[in-house]
């Protein structure tokens, strides 16, 4: 066969039938189609999912769509890696299948089927589970069942046959999917729903919080009624709950995605927000603000902008030692959404207080928002920094940027 061998990177001949025809690449889980033609999965699965109905070989029709696991191709393959190792060629894992509708189904209907023993419902639920955990595709097969509707009887249950640990693996599966606006309505709608959720808020189990934390999330950014929004805000220890699981230590990072995300959502009611700042969620912000992930930290400085807006929130950020330099940080440094949620919480501080006004200047806000307002960033957020400069214009300093002849003949809107 012409071409057979081809040379690689690493120093070593791959073989010609190692080699998906689509992606030209070492085939890492090879399946067999209609036509008789062997492809990696991953590339034959992009091919269909893009409106193609042939063969990328043969250009024959593909009178079905069933892929079929090359178990010996696949063998052969692992052993060529083995074989190959000494040239820096890693052998491939062996695939895991992905998930088959029908098993989907019908551990769906051991889930839901209160006459079997609570062992036999967790089983179903733990595989169920482990399915969804395996690849994003077993997740779209398992959430295109309508799990949900299956999930949120038994994590609610007040059955004593169902037991703790079947609600709690039942709630870890849910908040793996997203919710409709019926199904938030089940859980907002419904107080003792609700309060349910916060009491595990508390639980002995960090993944338990966190879960909960999670479907609080999205239920709360799922629910249209801004009076059940503010209903929910408005529960007692919800905001305890949600600043405890941000304090939770960084050994178990997902308690800080989750908890930044909540505490977000339930800060959008503003009825609510001055029982967030007594919860604790101030220090929490400014303490966490290094350790989250880049959209973390957009969703963390607008919620320090939203208790900003609060004047006990605007109060407890002043007298953070930590909190106007972290703002003045963060401005142009992470994202324009970043630099205009910290711009305008830095316009609520500084408005409150001189003491704030001192601290901003002398941490070099006032060099930050002259970049700002001459950059590509967001209308909102130069407004605010030019309403910002415009504030703090008796606190620049006599030597600063601001001062100088070349401000005079900058593109900064003059106030």
């Amino acid at each position: 066969m012409p071409g057979s061998l081809e040379p690689l990177d690493v120093g070593v001949q791959i073989p010609y039938h190692f080699r998906c025809p689509i992606s030209l690449e070492l085939m890492c889980d090879p399946v067999t189609v209609s036509t008789g033609q062997t492809y990696d999965r991953a590339s034959i699965e992009y091919w269909v999912g893009t409106g193609n109905t042939t063969c990328p070989v043969t250009r024959s029709s593909l009178t079905d769509f069933t892929l079929i696991p090359n178990h010996t191709l696949r063998r052969l393959i692992q052993d060529w890696c083995v074989a190959n190792r000494s040239f820096g060629v890693e052998r491939i894992p062996t695939p895991k299948q992905p998930a088959d509708p029908a098993s989907v189904r019908s551990l769906q209907t051991q889930v839901s089927s209160q006459s079997n023993p609570s062992h036999t419902r967790l089983s179903a639920v733990k595989r169920l589970r482990g399915l969804a955990r395996d690849s994003d595709k077993n997740r779209s097969i398992v959430g295109s069942h309508n799990v949900q509707e299956v999930l949120l009887p038994v994590v609610f249950s007040d059955s004593e046959c169902d037991s703790a640990e079947l609600k709690h693996e039942s709630l870890a599966l849910l908040v793996m999917f997203p919710l409709s606006e019926s199904e938030c309505a089940f859980v907002a709608s419904q107080p003792d729903r609700v309060a349910h959720l916060v009491s595990l808020l508390f639980h002995a189990s960090i993944e338990v919080r966190v879960n909960s934390a999670a479907l609080i999330e999205i239920v709360v950014a799922g629910t249209r009624s801004l009076d059940l929004r503010a209903q929910i805000s408005n529960v007692d220890e919800i905001f305890e709950g949600i600043t405890g699981i941000l304090n939770y230590p960084l050994a178990y990072p997902r308690a800080l995605k989750v908890g930044i995300k909540a505490l977000f959502a339930l800060c959008l009611a503003k009825q609510s927000r001055h029982k967030a700042v007594a919860a604790g969620a101030v220090t929490a912000l400014i303490d966490r603000l290094a350790d989250f992930e880049k959209c973390d930290v957009e969703r963390a400085l607008a919620t320090v902008e939203l208790l900003c807006r609060v004047p006990a929130g605007c109060a407890a950020f002043a007298a953070h030692a930590l909190t106007v330099p972290l703002l003045v940080r963060k401005i142009l440094k992470v994202s324009d959404r970043a630099t205009e949620y910290a711009a305008g919480a830095l316009l609520s501080l500084c408005s409150a207080a001189e003491q704030s006004q001192r601290e901003a200047v002398s941490a070099g806000v006032v060099t930050q928002l002259l970049l700002l307002v001459q950059s590509d960033c967001t209308e909102r957020a130069k407004r605010k920094a030019q309403l910002l400069l415009k504030l703090l214009r008796d606190s620049w300093p006599e030597d600063s940027v601001a001062n100088s002849d070349d401000f005079g003949c900058s593109d900064v809107v003059p106030f």
